[in-house]
């Protein structure tokens, strides 16, 4: 090959270098002014929402940092509910009647409930007691029903099982600086589920994480797997021995006095619902636009899982206040949030329910909410 011919190469290269340089330049340039846009703009719920949803990644938290300054990112940030804030809620295990159906479990004689802030009458029409009739029915397979959900800016799904006693937390063998998490599909496969979603959260430092150190309370059991026993942990989620979801915040010594079997926990939170009470009745709970996962329960004992898709053009994703909405919807008594983001993944009967955000595929997970396979 003579010299010329080495020449024209080298000069069509750098000409194709030089386009991808400014296209490249040009795209950076407009998502920079794109975020100037959003961040000093006239809309404060965009730029509330920007700052929130970019805060609640793993990868990306550095982002808003390039448009403002670190006090207006933490009065933005700060500017949300966490379990924390939501301080101590014991639920009454009364308003859920497993097994039951609607005209079982309403009470004649209209008892009142403790709902931590003052009491509150049931009355005939309150969502949770009903018992919704679905739409837009993706999977309904002997006792499992799937429901696409949609909002103004995201797209899910519902899973409801009607039996609680089929619903559990899966858990690793071990936790720890030595242990790797598990795929939820390697989780279903171990427990021998028809089906699940990811759970709680875990350490995952730049969102390289790998599943094997919980980030709060595990339970399995009856036994405390990780999380110690005096430590309050925030938004805990547990099934008792009755097969009853219970939420709050409160250490492992207390879960194992309220007998509950298996329990994880996402210390974000927050609380979505407490014994038929939405928890942002005195003001939004917040959080930016994302992929989520929440679990809760019926006061008929069905269980109420769903994920809801975020961070692509199909949907943006949700905030904790459309959780609430979606959950209330479908008569939840009692409902809290779960880790989300690229770990929000739904699984059922060897399909893969939901659209994950994880650009790398499924990732390591220290446990999962599963559903066993129906006897018989």
């Amino acid at each position: 090959m003579n010299n010329s011919v080495w020449k024209r190469i080298l000069k069509y290269t750098l000409r194709t270098l030089e386009v991808i340089g400014i296209t490249v330049l040009a795209l950076l340039i407009t998502v920079y002014g794109a975020g100037l846009i959003i961040t000093h703009g006239p809309s404060e719920n965009a730029k509330r929402l920007f700052v929130q949803s970019l805060n609640e990644t793993s990868a990306a938290k550095w982002v808003p940092g390039l448009f403002l300054s670190n006090d207006e990112i933490k009065a933005i940030t700060d500017d949300r509910v966490t379990a924390a804030d939501q301080g101590d809620v014991v639920i009454d295990t009364s308003l859920i009647k497993p097994g039951k159906d609607k005209d079982e479990n309403k009470d004649d004689d209209s008892p009142t409930y403790d709902t931590g802030d003052g009491f509150y009458v049931p009355e005939e029409g309150d969502k949770f007691e009903e018992t919704p009739e679905y739409d837009n029915i993706v999977i309904a397979d002997d006792g499992v029903t799937i429901v696409e959900v949609k909002g103004n800016t995201y797209s899910g799904e519902m899973m409801i099982i009607d039996d609680p006693s089929r619903v559990f937390v899966a858990t690793l063998d071990f936790y720890g600086a030595d242990a790797h998490g598990l795929t939820l599909d390697q989780f279903i496969s171990k427990y021998d589920a028809i089906g699940g979603t990811n759970a709680g959260g875990f350490y995952d430092p730049e969102g390289k994480g790998n599943g094997g150190t919980p980030d709060g309370l595990v339970i399995g059991d009856s036994k405390i797997l990780w999380g110690g026993e005096t430590q309050v942990h925030h938004c805990v989620v547990g099934f008792d021995e009755d097969n009853i979801l219970h939420v709050g915040n409160f250490s492992g010594e207390t879960a194992l006095d309220r007998k509950i079997v298996t329990a994880v926990s996402f210390a974000p939170g927050p609380l979505l619902v407490v014994n038929g009470k939405a928890m942002n009745e005195n003001g939004k709970l917040g959080g930016g636009l994302n992929p989520r996962t929440a679990i809760g329960q019926r006061s008929d004992g069905a269980i109420l899982l769903l994920v809801v898709d975020g961070r692509q053009t199909h949907s943006l994703g949700a905030t904790y206040d459309d959780l609430v909405d979606i959950m209330l919807s479908f008569g939840a008594v009692n409902a809290a949030n779960l880790d989300g983001g690229s770990s929000t993944r739904m699984h059922y009967n060897g399909e893969r329910i939901n659209q994950c955000a994880s650009m790398i595929g499924q990732r390591g997970l220290p446990n999962a909410i599963l559903i066993r396979r129906k006897e018989g």
